[in-house]
């Protein structure tokens, strides 16, 4: 597990050498804290986009340690915080889904420019690497590009694509897709959608109709309702999944582009607000960057230690 924690550390570098900077000043700048540290660390918690709920509970937590006279360090402080965000993110954040009687069918939703198309193209790469067969469905007609960049996953990793031309019906696509998924002995259908802000009626109701004809040749399906979201945007990927939770039946996430980001924060915020779990973040621009979410790797690589907790 190893080579899997440097790329949690690499993608949250900045995150990380921006709280540990914090942490250090609060021990140079007093002697004894008072409210002014302590809403240093409270600012220094939700420049990180760790947002105020999680920030809250982890200075009642540090403050409760330094009241019994056991933080001395800075790693003190890393050890609570990283035990808090531990346990938000390892609350009931479970596997996918997987449907055992056909294809497991993922339905990838979210506004435009999270990732979205990209981030279904790096999951195929990671199921065809497991020994999955997968298929991918190019269902946002919206934008020719996302066909044809869809189009260009597909023959980078070998993997059959059902694409119609732009401006075709989506749901039609879909239904093809399934069919073929199906008939093929697929292990999985990922059905990228066109990016839409949950303030266009016309295009959140679109996502209904796919669900329709999807469900006539798979009742069960989709299996995973997917909500890619992008990290770098810190608190608006908090508001993307909560107004898009609100919207359709997003059933898990995925938190893109956190490389290059000091908001990466912003993972715990959303599984604390949120019931649905978090199935894989974006660390990197490589198609193995995109990593399935471990909780605790996570909470470890913030602070970068040099080894995961066992």
């Amino acid at each position: 597990m190893k080579g899997i924690f440097d790329v949690f550390k690499k993608g949250l570098k900045k995150t990380k050498t921006a709280l540990l900077r914090s942490f250090e000043t609060l021990f140079t700048d007093s002697e004894k804290w008072d409210e002014t540290t302590y809403r240093k660390l409270e600012a220094a918690l939700i420049s990180a986009d760790l947002g105020v709920p999680v920030t809250q509970k982890i200075i009642a937590d540090i403050k409760e340690q330094y009241a019994l006279g056991e933080i001395k360090t800075s790693e003190d402080i890393i050890k609570i915080a990283t035990q808090r965000i531990s346990l938000i993110l390892g609350d009931d954040n479970r596997e996918l889904n997987i449907n055992t009687d056909g294809p497991t069918i993922l339905l990838m939703v979210g506004v435009n420019g999270a990732g979205k198309t990209t981030t279904t193209g790096k999951l195929a790469y990671m199921l065809k690497n497991d020994g999955k067969k997968v298929m991918l469905a190019a269902c946002d007609t919206f934008r020719a590009a996302a066909i044809e960049q869809l189009k260009h996953w597909g023959q980078r990793i070998d993997v059959p694509v059902i694409a119609g031309t732009h401006g075709s019906d989506a749901a039609a696509i879909a239904y093809d897709a399934c069919v073929s998924a199906r008939s093929k002995g697929m292990d999985y259908l990922i059905i990228d959608t066109a990016g839409r802000q949950h303030t266009r009626k016309d295009l959140m109701e679109e996502l209904p109709k796919i669900l329709r004809v999807i469900r006539k040749n798979c009742p069960e399906a989709p299996h995973e309702v997917l909500l890619v979201v992008d990290g770098s945007t810190g608190t608006n990927a908090l508001i993307q999944a909560r107004e898009f939770g609100k919207a359709c039946d997003v059933s898990g996430l995925v938190v893109s582009k956190l490389d290059g980001s000091g908001k990466g924060g912003v993972v715990v915020a959303i599984k604390d607000e949120h019931t649905f779990p978090i199935h894989f973040v974006g660390l990197g621009e490589a198609p193995e960057d995109l990593q399935p979410f471990e909780p605790q790797m996570y909470a470890d690589a913030i602070f970068s230690k040099e080894s995961p907790v066992a």
